[in-house]
């Protein structure tokens, strides 16, 4: 089982991803084929991972509006606050 977050939108700016990227995490570990996780994203996404992954709705969690894939975005609240930007993730369950 995996749960896959893609970036969908980069609010500001971010060095390190740009939409299309994944960060893939099989099982318990993040996979060899993902983006390199960013270290403000991350507890985040992990937060989300496992109760995803054991079939938590993510409409009841209030990551969608419908069924089916989640979003979430990392703190950096970007300018004027900090030259970063925020990043907006779709995640969703895969079989395998």
């Amino acid at each position: 089982m995996k749960v896959i977050f893609e970036v969908v939108e980069v609010r500001g700016q971010c060095p390190l991803y740009k939409p299309g990227d994944r960060i893939v995490i099989e099982e318990f570990w993040i996979s060899e084929k993902s983006a390199r996780p960013c270290i403000h994203a991350l507890p985040t996404l992990l937060h989300y991972a496992l109760a995803l992954r054991e079939g938590a709705d993510p409409i009841k969690l209030g990551l969608t509006k419908r069924g089916g894939e989640a979003y979430l975005h990392c703190p950096d609240p970007g300018p004027p606050y900090t030259p970063g930007g925020s990043v907006i993730f779709k995640a969703w369950v895969e079989e395998g």
